[in-house]
């Protein structure tokens, strides 16, 4: 499901002493493989210059980079950088199923982030043998989420599954003002 309207402005001053490294940022300059230069553009508008893999850059900025993308270029190519984040982000080694890459998710992002304050993150619950849930209360747009649960998912696929269907929960989307998204997937 990919909503059209633009999402809520995050409130930047709330990740102020937040930061994300370098590394994990090239998802956006991956994800935008067509339009590179573009990327390096609209995050160096930000203060994200140079980007270099080890340094960590303030999350507010990477939230208003974000912002940018979706409003400039639009919600499928913020999608497509969620798709990408794994393979330029830190990731935990040795995850051979689905179940340990959804968990993953989480422990990948706060690898990925530092500094004080609540900044949510990504909450699997299963549901049976073939279902789970993500909550994803975490700044990012619900497009970015739903790309890197589809990259994870495709990844991690159980080999007697032919597909994972991944929901996005129309009962609470952040993009809405709602506080997470939550996502069915079931394979």
């Amino acid at each position: 499901m990919e909503l059209k309207t633009p999402p809520a402005q995050p409130t930047f001053a709330t990740y102020q002493g937040v930061e994300i490294v370098g590394q994990s940022i090239l998802a956006i300059v991956n994800g935008m493989e067509l339009a590179q230069a573009r990327a390096l553009r609209i995050l160096a508008e930000n203060g994200i210059t140079p980007l270099e893999a080890k340094t960590w850059y303030p999350m507010p900025a990477l939230l208003k980079s974000f912002s940018l993308v979706f409003e400039k270029i639009g919600p499928s190519t913020v999608r497509t950088i969620g798709r990408k984040i794994p393979d330029s982000a830190h990731f935990p080694p040795d995850i051979d199923n689905l179940e340990k890459g959804l968990r993953a998710v989480d422990l990948a992002y706060k690898m990925n982030h530092r500094g004080k304050g609540n900044i949510g993150g990504y909450h699997y619950e299963p549901v049976d043998k073939r279902n789970a849930k993500m909550r994803c209360d975490n700044p990012y747009p619900c497009d970015l989420d739903y790309g890197l649960l589809e990259a994870i998912t495709d990844r991690f696929r159980p080999k007697d599954s032919l597909w994972v269907r991944i929901e996005h929960d129309p009962r609470s989307c952040r993009r809405r003002g709602d506080g997470a998204c939550t996502y069915n997937i079931s394979w």
